[in-house]
């Protein structure tokens, strides 16, 4: 059977376009577990393991209170192997990881390589084998058995970062790095349709995009190229209201670092909110608004503050 077939029922991710005013008032109503979430915001959670596991059932809770609030009224909805594309398995712990890109995602499998026994050391495995090496199993290359019983007997994690953190960081490792995908695929139809005076080396090879015509592009209902996962709605990518996530890591206490090593760029400065906030300010006020409406349901499942204090 072809994945198409499989994919026969509404998605019960809701998107930007189906965000109304009442929604938003609906939702923001902040009740005592908004308010309790708010108290620890994503990245500043107490170092204590019972504080760790509060926060776990809040974010739980959250994430299904918004879940169920979107979808009232809709059927249980079957799991495809559509909904669990992006989630890898390791059955010797029974761990699902769903792959939110731009997100610790490289080192994430990195750790599922080790517990898998393919390697003593995440620092051994390079980026290729990372990525496309083959190594780790896709929830959906089992058959509908084998995912429903991994589903719900398998621990799932999703670990997230904050939504427009993770589109410049995309944008910056996709655009403003050499890159034999990214730049004839999406370069090369994002400088014809959104720069007046593009020179007949960006229109041959996609190189020199900017972040305002980049985000042209992302906004664009009539975009010259389709959309790409590292800039998907995390609720799109992992289907949270459908798969009920064990653990949902947001943020990172003080004392976590990243590896040393960097697959891609060695030497760039890694995506802080403070360089977010300057990529954004090259946009305008309406600009902002439509990419953190796009955002909106990440924003709001995983209790991200608003970037801009202009946005509503």
């Amino acid at each position: 059977m072809q994945l198409d077939q499989l994919w026969t029922e509404p998605e019960i991710y809701i998107t930007a376009a189906h965000v109304t005013k009442s929604h938003r008032k609906l939702l923001l109503k902040s009740g005592p577990l908004v308010q309790q979430l708010n108290a620890d915001p994503p990245g500043q959670i107490k170092e204590n393991p019972d504080r760790m596991t509060q926060v776990q059932q809040s974010r739980q809770r959250l994430m299904r209170e918004v879940c169920a609030k979107y979808t009232s009224g809709t059927t249980k909805q079957t799991i495809t192997r559509m909904h669990v594309s992006r989630i890898y398995v390791e059955d010797k712990h029974k761990l699902l990881y769903c792959e939110v890109p731009k997100a610790g995602c490289s080192n994430w499998k990195r750790v599922l390589m080790v517990l898998q026994g393919l390697s003593s050391s995440t620092g051994e495995i390079q980026h290729d084998e990372v990525h496309y090496g083959n190594h780790l199993k896709r929830l959906d290359s089992f058959d509908q058995k084998g995912i429903i019983h991994r589903v719900k007997t398998y621990t799932k994690v999703l670990f997230l970062r904050e939504p427009f953190e993770k589109l410049v960081s995309a944008f910056r490792d996709k655009f403003e790095s050499p890159s034999s995908y990214y730049h004839p695929v999406f370069g090369k139809p994002i400088s014809s349709k959104y720069r007046s005076n593009a020179t007949q080396y960006a229109l041959r090879t996609g190189a020199g995009v900017t972040f305002k015509e980049f985000i042209q592009y992302f906004l664009d209902v009539h975009r010259p190229v389709g959309m790409d996962i590292h800039w998907e709605p995390v609720g799109h990518l992992c289907s949270p209201c459908l798969l009920d996530y064990d653990f949902i890591g947001i943020g990172a206490p003080s004392n976590l670092t990243f590896p040393s090593f960097q697959d891609r760029n060695p030497n760039a400065e890694r995506t802080s909110l403070e360089i977010t906030r300057r990529y954004f300010a090259q946009l305008n006020v309406t600009e902002r608004q439509r990419a953190y409406d796009f955002y909106y349901m990440d924003y709001l499942m995983f209790n991200y503050s608003k970037p801009f204090k202009d946005l509503h």
